[in-house]
C-alpha cells in the first residue's frame, strides 16, 4: 500500500511539473506575441536583404519654345526608425535633448499640427521603438531639403534614425495642356509620347542592396549600388502659344453649341511640325476635357474631301474651272437615290469652280460620276496618290486608317463612287485632311507630320529631326494653281465669304458639314460634323489649320462655316498678328528720335545697354556704384546720382520692379504691386519718413 502511494505521489507530482511547464510555455508564447511581436518581427525583417532595382529619372517633355509640358518631381516619404542605435544610445539623451526643437520645426514647416502634438507623436513611436514610423508622406523636395537641416534630422540617418523613401510623379505644369498629345506617364496606361518614346524617356535602372525592416519596408545598405541611367529629354514641335490659342479657341464653341467632341491641328506649313494638336469631349458633368485623340481617328469628311476630287479631276483633264455643269436646284437623282446639297440656293448652271465655292455635292457627284464612272479604279488610284489610304507616319503611337472601299468589295455599290465625291461613304482622319491640304499650300510637295524636333541628354543635343518628303510633287502645277485659286474663292465668293470678308490677310480654305451615324440610331438623330481646312495667308502659306467638331443631336447650328469656321479664324488671326508677316510689308521710315526720356535702375544695366545700341552717354553720379537716374535725349543722356536717406521714402519713378522691391524690401517696407513695366506712383510720397513694415502700393506703367 505504502508503494502505491508512493507511485502516485510521484505521478501527481510529475503530472503538475508537466503541466506547470505548458502553462508556462503558453504564457511566454502570449507575451512574446502580443508584448515583443512587433520588435522581433522587425528583428526578422531586418536580417532580409536583397538586390532591388532603382528607377531611373524620366526625361522632360520640352516644347520647341523651351516649356516643359511634362516633367517627373521628386516627393518624399518620410519615416523614423526609432530603434535606431544611435538614437538609442546613453538612455536615449539624444532624442531628449532634441525633442523639443524638433516638434517646433516640424510643426512650423508643415503647419498641420502643433508643436504639442508632435512631440506627443514622437514621444509615442519612441516609446514603443516602431521601427517604421511614418512621420509624413508625399512631401516635396524643397520642404526634404528644409528638413535635412533641422535638430536631430541633419545628424544623419543612422543617429536620428530618419528614412526618407523617394519617389517621382509625373506632372504636366499645363495640366490637361495638349494631353492627349503628349500623354501622361502611367504604369497602367501611357499614352501620346509618354507612349510613343517610353524607352527614351524611362532611361535605365539602377541596382542596389536593400535591408528589411519592419513592414517589409527596405532600407538601401551604403556602398552597394549601381547607380541608374537618368531617361533622355524630348524636344516637341508643339507651341505653347499656338496650342493654347487654338484650345481656346475651340473650347469656346464647344461650348457655345454643346458639341460632342471636336479637334484643331495646326501644321508649319514648309516643314510639316505639328504646332498644335488640341483634342476635347464633352464628360458626363457638361465639362470639356483631352479624353481621346480625335485629330488621328477617321470619320466621314464631307465637303472638305472635295479638294481631292477636284485635284483628280483637274489632273485628268476631265474637267477645267470652266466646265459647265447643272446643279439641278441643288437637287439630283442616280440610281434610285438623290443627291442633295445641303444649303438651299436654287443655281442650276455653274462653272467647276463656283461648285466647289458653292459646295455643292450635286456638282461634285455629277462631274466625279462623268469623270470615272467607267472607271472608277482611275480615282480610286489618285486617293492612293494623295496618301489618303495609308497612315500619315506621324510620330504617335494611335494613329488608326481610312476606310476606302474599293471596287469589286462587297461595300461597294452603284452610288459609291458619286457619294464618296462629297466626303461620304468614306472615313479619313482630320490629320489625313490637314496633310493634304498642307500638299496643296506648300505647291504638291507633302511633308510628313511629325512631333518630336530633337532628343536630348543633359542639354546636348544627340538626336535630331528634320523635315521629310512624302511626296515631292502631288500632281502638276496647273492643278495646284487651279486648286489655289478654288480654295480662296470659297473664302472670297463662295461659303465662306461671310466669315472672312473684313479680314486683313487672305485665306483659302473650304468648309464642310456632314451628317454623321449614332450607332444602331442611323441617320435620325440629325447628329452633323462641321469642319473647316485651310491655310493662310494665301500668297505665301505659314500655316495649315484642321479644325472638325462633332455636334449635339438636332444642333441648332451645324455649317462648317459657323461653327468650325469662326474656330479657324480665331486661330489664324491670333497667328497672323502674332507671327506672320506680311509679304508686302512695307518698313516705315525711321526719323531720329529727339524726344526726352527718364529712367532709373542700376548703373551697370543701363550702361550695357546704352552701349549695345551705341547711345553715347554722360556719367554725372561718378561717386555712385549701384543707382542711378538716366534723363535725356538720345543724343544727350546722362546719369545722375540718385539720393536715397535712411528711413526716407525715395523716389521710385522709372525704376524696373525689380530694383525697386530690392530697394524697398531693404528698408523694411512691405510691397505690393499693381501693373507691368515701370514705376509711375508710389502711395507713400518721397522724402516722407518709413517705418519698419509699413505698406507701400507700387503702380507699374
Amino acid at each position: 500500500m505504502e508503494v502505491k502511494k508512493d507511485i502516485l505521489w510521484r505521478v501527481y507530482l510529475s503530472y503538475i511539473f508537466i503541466v506547470g511547464i505548458c502553462l508556462f510555455i503558453f504564457g511566454k508564447a502570449i507575451y512574446i506575441q502580443q508584448f515583443q511581436g512587433h520588435y522581433w518581427r522587425s528583428m526578422s525583417d531586418s536580417l532580409h536583404q536583397r538586390i532591388e532595382e532603382v528607377d531611373p529619372e524620366r526625361g522632360t517633355i520640352y516644347s520647341e519654345d523651351g516649356k516643359m509640358l511634362s516633367t517627373s518631381i521628386p516627393q518624399f516619404d518620410v519615416y523614423i526608425d526609432f530603434a535606431a542605435d544611435g538614437l538609442r544610445e546613453k538612455s536615449g539623451v539624444r532624442f531628449r535633448d532634441n525633442l523639443d526643437s524638433l516638434s517646433y520645426r516640424l510643426s512650423d514647416l508643415f503647419k498641420d499640427n502643433s508643436e504639442g502634438e508632435y512631440k506627443r507623436m514622437l514621444l509615442h513611436g519612441y516609446k514603443t521603438k516602431d521601427r517604421y514610423f511614418l512621420l509624413k508622406k508625399n512631401i516635396s523636395y524643397r520642404q526634404y531639403q528644409e528638413m535635412k537641416t533641422f535638430p536631430l534630422v541633419r545628424l544623419g540617418r543612422n543617429k536620428s534614425g530618419f528614412i526618407a523613401s523617394l519617389k517621382t510623379i509625373r506632372l504636366n505644369p499645363y495640366k490637361m495642356f495638349a494631353y492627349r498629345t503628349i500623354g501622361l506617364d502611367r504604369d497602367s496606361s501611357k499614352v501620346g509620347l509618354e507612349r510613343t518614346y517610353d524607352t527614351l524617356l524611362k532611361g535605365v535602372s539602377g541596382r542596389r542592396l536593400v535591408r528589411y525592416i519592419a513592414g517589409g519596408v527596405s532600407v538601401p545598405v551604403e556602398d552597394y549600388q549601381i547607380e541608374p541611367e537618368n531617361g533622355k529629354d524630348i524636344v516637341t514641335t508643339l507651341d505653347v502659344f499656338i496650342q493654347e490659342v487654338a484650345e481656346n479657341a475651340l473650347l469656346k464653341m464647344m461650348i457655345k453649341n454643346e458639341a460632342e467632341h471636336g479637334c484643331a491641328i495646326v501644321i508649319e506649313t514648309k516643314t510639316g511640325k505639328i504646332k498644335a494638336m488640341a483634342n476635347l469631349g464633352r464628360r458626363n458633368d457638361g465639362n470639356y476635357a483631352e479624353d481621346f485623340n480625335y485629330a488621328i481617328s477617321p470619320s466621314e469628311p464631307g465637303s472638305t474631301f472635295k479638294l481631292a476630287t477636284m485635284m483628280s479631276l483637274l489632273e485628268d483633264k476631265k474637267i477645267n474651272l470652266e466646265s459647265q455643269v447643272n446643279l439641278n436646284g441643288g437637287v439630283w437623282q442616280i440610281n434610285g437615290q438623290t443627291v442633295y446639297d445641303s444649303e438651299k440656293h436654287g443655281r442650276m448652271l455653274v462653272t467647276a469652280k463656283q461648285a466647289f465655292e458653292l459646295s455643292s455635292n450635286v456638282g461634285l457627284a455629277k462631274m466625279a460620276y462623268a469623270g470615272y464612272a467607267r472607271n472608277p479604279n482611275q480615282f480610286i488610284n489618285h486617293l492612293h496618290e494623295m496618301k489618303l489610304d495609308t497612315l500619315t507616319g506621324i510620330d504617335i503611337t494611335g494613329e488608326r486608317g481610312s476606310i476606302i472601299h474599293k471596287p469589286g468589295s462587297k461595300f461597294w455599290n452603284a452610288n459609291s463612287l458619286p457619294w464618296m465625291a462629297f466626303g461620304y461613304n468614306i472615313e479619313v482622319t482630320p490629320l489625313q485632311t490637314a496633310t493634304l491640304y498642307n500638299a496643296v499650300a506648300n505647291n504638291g510637295k507633302m511633308m510628313r507630320p511629325y512631333l518630336l524636333s530633337s532628343v536630348k541628354d543633359e542639354g546636348e543635343v544627340i538626336d535630331e529631326r528634320t523635315p521629310y518628303v512624302t511626296v515631292d510633287k502631288l500632281c502638276s502645277d496647273e492643278t495646284i494653281s487651279q486648286l489655289h485659286t478654288c480654295l480662296e474663292g470659297v473664302c472670297i465668293e463662295g461659303t465662306a465669304a461671310e466669315l472672312f470678308k473684313n479680314s486683313t490677310y487672305k485665306v483659302a480654305g473650304k468648309t464642310g458639314t456632314a451628317l454623321v451615324a449614332n450607332g444602331s440610331k442611323g441617320y435620325e438623330d440629325m447628329i452633323y460634323q462641321s469642319s473647316f481646312a485651310g491655310y493662310f495667308p494665301a500668297e505665301n502659306p505659314q500655316y495649315t489649320c484642321v479644325v472638325v467638331i462633332k455636334n449635339k443631336p438636332h444642333a441648332v447650328e451645324f455649317y462648317g462655316a459657323r461653327v468650325a469656321g469662326p474656330v479657324f479664324k480665331e486661330i489664324s488671326d491670333r497667328l497672323y498678328t502674332t507671327y506672320v508677316r506680311q509679304v508686302n510689308y512695307a518698313p516705315p521710315i525711321v526719323k531720329n528720335d529727339s524726344s526726352s526720356f527718364q529712367y532709373a535702375g542700376l548703373k551697370q544695366d543701363l550702361a550695357q545697354v546704352l552701349n549695345a545700341v551705341k547711345v553715347p552717354y554722360r556719367d554725372d553720379g561718378k561717386n555712385v556704384e549701384e543707382l542711378v537716374s538716366m534723363s535725356g535725349t538720345r543724343f544727350n543722356t546722362s546719369f545722375t546720382e540718385k539720393m536715397f536717406a535712411n528711413n526716407y521714402m525715395p523716389s521710385l519713378k522709372g525704376l524696373g520692379l525689380k530694383d525697386a522691391v530690392v530697394l524697398c524690401e531693404g528698408m523694411g517696407l512691405k510691397v505690393n504691386v499693381k501693373g507691368k513695366g515701370r514705376v509711375m506712383n508710389q502711395s507713400i510720397s518721397e522724402g516722407k519718413a518709413v517705418a519698419h513694415g509699413q505698406l507701400l502700393n507700387i503702380e507699374l506703367n
